[in-house]
């Protein structure tokens, strides 16, 4: 295996924009390096978030508040039981999002202050930053398209068009705002271009670990 202090790698972007796919790419970089790291997601990753992630996606109806405290309750779990431990014993950690989810889609998509959502971030999170964050921005119309090809919609999946523009304006604030560690991925281009954009990426930011 090949040592590095452990690093966090998340994956952020909106419905239809090809994380799982990525999220292949991206691991088995890392697995031909040798670098020894978990696979996780959120909501979920841990027994009790995935419990609480089946309330988020498959209730009838969570007021905006109740969505948000639910996905820093599972984000406490993930923290504290599987990211942490992780990385304190030098595994480095992917994961299909993290906190930049909760500014896009209960920031920007339900409407709740930036101000409440980086309080329960200092609270629940702490020290816990991402090293590196891989964006895969897609237009919204393209990427419902894509969903639509996929299974039954969850909840977060039958909102409208309007919702996904929120939520692609969050994104792209955050990257903006934090562009070292944010990097945006052309999504709309074809699996193959977007895989060889994340392994540029990756490149880039193994220079920097090495460096």
């Amino acid at each position: 295996m090949t040592t590095y202090q452990a690093k966090f790698i998340t994956l952020e972007g909106s419905e239809g924009a090809g994380k799982s796919s990525a999220m292949a790419t991206l691991t088995k970089q890392l697995t031909d390096w040798g670098i020894n790291y978990i696979q996780t997601r959120e909501p979920g990753g841990e027994p009790n978030a995935e419990h609480i992630r089946e309330l988020l996606l498959h209730s009838d109806h969570l007021h905006a508040r109740t969505e948000l405290l639910l996905m820093f309750a599972a984000r406490n779990e993930h923290v504290t039981k599987v990211i942490r431990p992780a990385l304190e014993q030098g595994i480095w950690v992917v994961s299909d999002r993290f906190v930049d989810a909760s500014y896009a889609y209960q920031g920007l998509g339900r409407g709740i202050s930036w101000e409440t959502i980086e309080y329960l971030e200092q609270w629940v999170v702490g020290d816990i930053t991402p090293d590196l964050t891989l964006l895969l921005d897609v237009e919204p119309q393209t990427g419902l398209e894509r969903a639509a090809k996929r299974s039954t919609k969850d909840r977060i999946e039958q909102e409208k068009a309007p919702f996904f523009d929120q939520i692609r304006r969050g994104y792209m604030t955050r990257a903006k705002a934090d562009p070292e560690r944010i990097k945006i991925i052309d999504a709309n281009q074809s699996e193959t271009a977007v895989q060889q954009q994340i392994i540029r990426q990756l490149h880039e930011f193994k220079s920097t670990v090495e460096g």
